[in-house]
Parts: structure tokens; sequence; C-alpha cells
């Protein structure tokens, strides 16, 4: 009965032992994990803070910005309103004769990543007409030229650095001749032309009661019957262009 007491007791302190034994290798594994994770941890987060700071220095936020664009000299120029200076200016293609670009003070309500003919980046721009934007191109031999169907063609690796700055929301201004949204003089209008001309000969002719459509910028078929008042009223040859005599009547009179 004693010698199975005392086998007993030996038994005991043996699975203590050993329990005790598991206790401190886990424990002294675990202070390794520790000692080993904390600067990795802390490294990676150090890592991240330096790029974040990298990143903000190389490109700051800039809250009042206004891209100007000037479709006669084809150069596109980011401006910081804080204090009116050039932060960026790049050569780009605007539109051609028959398509110019929109003439105006406009807003950039979208940005994306395209493809294809649009390049690798595009912002779009708020004109009612149809869908402007600045972008990319796969013809980087336009750039300089009168060439696009309207829209702001830059260089690929241009627009992705211009990309980085701007934001929706941030004014676009584009800019052609003196005559303001008649660029660079008058041009006839037909029906189914689209433009700054159309959009301002539109307002005009609200505004004197012959036009209660919608100002969109385009010579659709609601916009004829109008022209053909108008064109009754005073007097004029009836043809639905809108030409000189038709400009004039209207007290659109260009001065340089």
């Amino acid at each position: 009965m004693i010698l199975g007491k005392k086998l007993l007791r030996t038994v005991a302190y043996t699975i203590l032992i050993v329990v005790i034994f598991l206790a401190g290798s886990l424990f002294s594994y675990t202070v390794s994990r520790m000692e080993f994770d904390i600067p990795i941890k802390i490294s990676r987060k150090n890592e991240y803070v330096s790029w974040e700071e990298k990143v903000m220095k190389e490109n700051p936020d800039y809250p009042n910005l206004v891209i100007f664009v000037d479709v006669n000299s084809n150069i596109l120029e980011l401006i910081n309103l804080d204090d009116n200076s050039i932060l960026k200016k790049y050569p780009i293609a605007s539109g051609k004769k028959g398509t110019p670009s929109p003439i105006g003070s406009w807003m950039v309500i979208g940005k994306s990543k395209w493809g294809k003919g649009f390049g690798t980046r595009w912002m779009g721009l708020n004109v009612p007409w149809g869908k402007y934007g600045i972008h990319g191109t796969n013809k980087p031999h336009s750039i300089g030229q009168d060439a696009s169907h309207g829209c702001i063609r830059m260089r690929n690796k241009d627009v992705e650095d211009l990309y980085k700055y701007v934001k929706v929301g941030d004014s676009v201004v584009i800019w052609g001749g003196v005559f303001g949204p008649f660029g660079n003089g008058f041009r006839v209008l037909s029906p189914g032309d689209r433009g700054s001309d159309v959009f301002e000969v539109q307002k005009r002719m609200k505004r004197i009661g012959y036009y209660p459509g919608r100002i969109d910028g385009i010579y659709g078929e609601g916009m004829k019957s109008h022209v053909i008042k108008f064109r009754r009223d005073k007097e004029l040859p009836l043809t639905h262009n809108i030409d000189f005599e038709f400009y004039n009547a209207l007290d659109i009179i260009l001065f340089e």
C-alpha cells in the first residue's frame, strides 16, 4: 500500500515537471515571436509613412486649381490660383476647324482610365452639346495641331501627370481667338452643327424671345423653325443657315 502511494507520487511529480517544462518552452517561443513580430510591424509602418510623405511632397494637394487651354497655341497650363503660378505646361492637340473645341468655362465631372484612341487617362467636361474631355492618345504625332474632334488631346505621359493633380470639380477654361465663344471669327451654322457659337446664338435668341428651347449648343430640328421666324421678322432671306446677316440682325458684332 505504501509502495503504491510512493509510485503514484513519483508519477505526479514527473507529470508536473513535464508541464512546467512545456509551459516554459511555450513562454520562450511566444516572447521570441513577439520580439520578432513587433520590429516587422514598426518597420512596415515607417516604410508606409515615408512613402506617403514622399508622394505628398511630389504631388501636393492644391485646393484652387484651374486648367487653362489656349487652342491657338495648343498649350495647356495648370494654374494655382492661390498665387497665380503655372504649375505645369503641356503641348496639346485641339479640335479641327469642322469640329472645334468647346470655347468657354467648364468643369471636370469625371476621371477614369480609358484605352485605345483615348490613351491612358480621361477627364470629362460638363459641355452640354457633346462628350468632351481631356485625354491621352495613340497618335502622339498629332500633338501641337488642330487634329481632334473637339477634345483636348495630350501625350499619354503628360495626361498621366496632369491626372495626379486634377480633382473632380476643378475648373477648365478653353480659350481661342479674341472673339470669346466665336473663337477666331464667325462660321456659317447649319442644322446639325454644335459648338460654343451655337450656344451663344441660342442664348441671344432666348433673351429676345425667339428661342424657347433648351440652350445646349446643338442646332437641332427644334431650332430650325425659330431661325426661320427670326429671319422672316427681320426681313432676311429664308434659309436655315445662321450667316453673317443673321449675326448682325441679332446684334452679334465682333471687335478685335
